[in-house]
């Protein structure tokens, strides 16, 4: 099953994408009627998606976070709402004014408030990635398609024109068949030692609430309001920070789903923090009448040297860099989050791609609307739970140290069980999914 889908398959998976697999089957409301939503996390991606959801008018009921000093903004901005510190409570006393929630808090803590939200029936909007581990996104795509609701994938990038033309241009067949394809993501965040300090907590911070299902450690300004990302305990490290992002594209283009294999390499594997450089090859089997194909997907500070063998003047110092390429059998295509470009130029001058994906009304919008009307999202969590697990498992063959071989029926690394303990975490005593 990991390697030949039907014709029929490949285009059920091409419009699901597209236009949404799962439609709302919870309550709906007239596309004139306010929702109630609720806000968990108010910091960073939280405090952009609140301004973005908020401004369609729809009401702010309940604002939750742990970080008094992060939330400020947003307690001020909307002084009606209801406070808390614990989304469990939040979600216990408001149960029956909550219609949605949009969940923005560090990556270790996505899946407990999403899957909380939902089982009791509420729309969900979660922030890129999905989840901390594999077993969360499938968690909650099972989930979300259990109770039939309105879900939204938090890669904003995704609803950019520049996206559909690319998807378009791949499925046209103008560059034939790709067997080969690369995406990068630049600088070279990572890395550090555990702090020895132990300063106080902040008034303003609810330290063991912000751990949530983590491992109990001592208060560090390392952990919060950001580095947080760069920590195994609590993030997913650049890959899956931007990573996400530009992976996205070749996944949506190429009709990806689970890969056959996945080897990653990078500097030695440390236990605690993510790498500041690391590659990762992943293998996919035919989709209909797509070819097998190659994903190669780098974190680097310099141009991969596997693009520069391509003789690419685009990726020289002070050119255009993009950020994807496709490798087709009559011709490439290169790309970043906004442009892309046919190469050689002199073979495709002429070319006009032909619009066939309509364009997104919003990446936020769309989920709003599809709250409300049962319409459909261009990043359901059953197609954002994919990509995820796609990305999370280059972190997985990095930290087993291995190349996996990977049943997705079975949601296990065959010839690896190291890789067992990072498919699915173990979580600390009181909390669970």
């Amino acid at each position: 099953m990991n390697t030949v889908i039907s014709r029929r398959e490949m285009l059920r998976r091409s419009a699901a994408a597209v236009a949404g697999m799962w439609a709302a089957k919870a309550e709906t409301k007239s596309a004139n009627e306010k929702l109630n939503i609720a806000f968990i996390g108010l910091g960073g991606r939280g405090a952009a998606n609140l301004q973005i959801i908020a401004g369609y008018g729809d009401n702010v009921v309940a604002l939750c976070d742990v970080d008094d000093e992060r939330a400020g903004g947003a307690y001020a901005k909307f002084p009606k709402a209801k406070k808390y510190f614990d989304f469990r409570r939040m979600l216990e006393e408001m149960d029956r004014q909550i219609d949605a929630v949009v969940v923005s808090t560090p990556d270790h803590t996505h899946a407990s408030p999403s899957l909380m939200a939902m089982r009791m029936g509420k729309h969900c909007f979660c922030e890129k990635p999905l989840a901390h581990n594999v077993h969360e996104c499938r968690l909650m795509a099972q989930v979300a398609a259990e109770k039939k609701l309105a879900t939204q994938l938090g890669t904003h990038h995704h609803a950019k024109d520049s996206h559909r033309r690319i998807v378009e241009i791949i499925r046209s067949g103008v560059i034939g068949p790709v067997r080969e394809a690369h995406a990068t993501i630049g600088g070279s965040r990572g890395g550090g030692e555990r702090p020895t300090e132990t300063p106080p907590v902040p008034a303003h911070l609810q330290w063991d609430l912000w751990l949530g299902p983590a491992p109990l450690r001592p208060y560090h300004p390392d952990y919060v309001p950001y580095k947080w990302r760069f920590w195994w305990d609590f993030g997913t490290g650049e890959t899956g920070n931007n990573g996400v992002h530009t992976l996205d594209v070749p996944f949506w283009a190429l009709n990806l789903r689970h890969p056959i294999s996945v080897e990653a390499k990078g500097p030695p594997v440390h236990a605690e923090t993510s790498p500041t450089k690391m590659t990762v090859r992943y293998e996919f089997g035919a989709r209909g009448e797509m070819p097998p194909v190659t994903l190669h997907f780098y974190h680097s500070a310099s141009a991969p040297a596997a693009l520069d063998e391509k003789n690419l003047p685009e990726w020289k110092p002070g050119k255009w860099k993009p950020t994807v390429l496709f490798v087709g059998d009559k011709g490439m295509l290169a790309a970043d989050l906004s442009n892309w470009k046919l190469l050689p130029e002199s073979k495709f001058r002429d070319f006009q791609p032909t619009p066939t994906i309509p364009a997104s009304v919003g990446h936020h919008r769309e989920w709003v609307n599809a709250c409300k009307t049962g319409g459909p999202t261009t990043c359901n969590f059953d197609y954002g739970a994919a990509l995820t697990e796609m990305v999370l498992l280059g972190n997985v063959a990095y930290r087993a140290g291995q190349k996996l071989r990977w049943d997705a029926a079975k949601l296990k690394a065959t010839d690896c069980p190291a890789a067992d303990r990072f498919i699915k975490e173990t979580y600390r005593a009181g909390w669970s999914l």
